[in-house]
């Protein structure tokens, strides 16, 4: 199996994980009440972020433009996260 395959691999394993975890805390606590639209907002995110940071590995040679842009996607993603789950900016 190629490299790229296996990380593709990796970024949904990964992404079904987080999904999962939440799912299943969802069954023994009032506390998080996910409705499907914030399941497919989760997990547009966490797929778009891995997919762009794969993109990134794969069209950028040197090391660190790799870091520092999967680096900013990261950073991206925990802003979004953070203002959709308690409204940062508001």
């Amino acid at each position: 199996m190629k490299k790229q395959n296996r990380r593709f691999i990796a970024i949904i394993s990964v992404v079904v994980f987080i999904l999962l975890i939440q799912l299943i805390a969802m069954q023994f606590t009032d506390e998080m009440n996910w409705t499907a639209f914030d399941f497919l907002a989760a997990a547009v995110l966490l797929f778009g972020t891995g997919f762009l940071c794969e993109l990134a590995l794969r069209k950028i040679r040197e090391v660190k433009y790799r870091v520092a842009v999967c680096g900013a996607l990261l950073a991206a993603l925990l802003v979004i996260w953070a203002e959709l789950a308690v409204g940062i900016f508001s």
